[in-house]
């Protein structure tokens, strides 16, 4: 009877390493204004200490994914500028011969307070879905510039709205003009 617990017991601790390697995330896809970046585990051995672990812990994936206690999440959304939206696609792999899943998760790196994100709730994992919510790491954005990600925030490109240099640069006299072009263009096609 003892023998049988000692192999039962040494069979429980090969299997344990498996499952929770099985739970950790393979690849972290990150895209956003001016970034790209994807990091990926081939050995999930070796995941702790790894870039990918330290992304994982530092944007609240595991209790944004299957919750936490205590639970670090935010009651709601952030107040203020949250700044651009960036995206974290992670790759979950299942148990051997099982379904890979994939998580989305929102990252304001740039966010007023320090970087957050934000976990859709209800997206599969596993035999469960996403908890989801908000969660606020100061660290994490000095995690992502370390990988490449700018430590400002990258300027709106000139063509989203108008070109105010050009505009102070007529000054006065020419924006006149060109408020005078319109009137007249307008009456011109109220009168055909």
């Amino acid at each position: 009877m003892i023998r049988l617990s000692i192999v039962a017991a040494a069979l429980a601790a090969l299997l344990v390493p498996a499952v929770a390697a099985a739970k950790e995330p393979s690849q972290a896809s990150i895209s956003g204004p001016g970034f790209s970046k994807t990091l990926k585990m081939r050995d999930l051995e070796h995941f702790s200490g790894s870039k990918l672990a330290e992304l994982t812990e530092e944007s609240g994936f595991f209790p944004s994914a299957v919750g936490q206690s205590p639970n670090p999440m935010l009651p709601g959304r952030p107040g203020g500028k949250l700044g651009p939206r960036y995206t974290i696609v992670w790759t979950v792999p299942g148990p051997p011969g099982l379904t890979t899943h994939r998580v989305r998760q929102d990252l304001y790196p740039y966010a007023r307070g320090g970087s957050v994100t934000y976990t859709k709730p209800g997206q599969p994992i596993f035999d469960m879905k996403t908890v989801g919510g908000w969660y606020r790491n100061p660290l994490l954005k000095g995690s992502l510039v370390g990988l490449g990600l700018p430590k400002q925030a990258p300027r709106a490109s000139a063509s989203s709205g108008p070109n105010l240099g050009l505009l102070a640069g007529i000054g006065i006299p020419g924006a006149l003009a060109v408020a005078g072009v319109a009137l007249v263009v307008a009456r011109r096609r109220r009168a055909a």
